[in-house]
């Protein structure tokens, strides 16, 4: 069955033309109804088939603190005020990670575009420290992994330095991977697809081929996989 609809979909367009705290609270059922529970129910029929990958992911269908991202926007530091996310996001992260910078799992959904991604976004400076070191030292697995996800239609993207990281030479071999500061893998999903009956099948497919690029970042960061 599916989980997702256009009505989800229909809801965060919605919302982008009517960000603000009076449209959401009067609208707050239909994001239950739509948006929300779908979202819920997806995190819990993923629960299994992340077991089949990693027992060490969580998926934790709770309205608050669980692997779905909360709707309010953190506009402190933005010109943009609006109050709500007009995406959803869910992440899968690793026990042992705390927040957003975990490495995990990652389902994006939102009318300008949804996809699926794997990896480690903006880590923390002594994580990143040793994602370069072990690129640097172990570069095989890296380039397995790279290698792996190509071949599957994923692309890493995310933020890079313009020059090389401290301590490593301009004609490193490795160095345009050394210059990130995100390890993520993304690879794009249509809307047609997240409504689709067999959704959570395709959405572990995806995941698992990104394997290798978690269990290398998890590896780096001395963390189970």
């Amino acid at each position: 069955m599916s989980l997702f609809s256009p009505a989800c979909f229909d809801f965060l367009n919605q919302l982008s033309v009517n960000n603000d705290r009076e449209w959401f609270k009067a609208n707050q059922q239909t994001y239950e109804d739509k948006v929300r529970t779908p979202a819920l129910k997806f995190i819990e029929a993923m629960q299994p088939q992340l077991l089949a990958l990693s027992p060490r992911l969580t998926a934790v269908p709770k309205k608050v603190g669980g692997s779905m991202m909360r709707p309010q926007r953190d506009s402190r530091f933005s010109k943009d005020k609006t109050p709500y996310k007009t995406n959803v996001g869910i992440q899968f992260r690793h026990f042992q990670g705390k927040d957003v910078h975990a490495p995990g799992l990652y389902l994006h959904l939102a009318n300008d575009g949804c996809f699926v991604g794997a990896g480690i976004w903006h880590p923390e400076s002594t994580a990143l420290n040793a994602i370069r070191s072990c690129i640097d030292e172990n570069p095989n697995g890296y380039k397995k992994a790279l290698r792996e996800l190509t071949s599957q239609g994923f692309e890493m993207q995310g933020s890079k330095l313009i020059r090389p990281p401290k301590g490593y030479d301009k004609d490193h071999p490795m160095l345009e991977e050394l210059k990130r500061k995100d390890f993520i893998a993304i690879k794009p999903l249509s809307i047609e697809q997240v409504c689709a009956p067999e959704f959570v099948d395709t959405c572990a497919r995806e995941f698992a081929a990104c394997q290798q690029l978690m269990r290398y970042l998890c590896f780096a960061l001395d963390l189970d996989f």
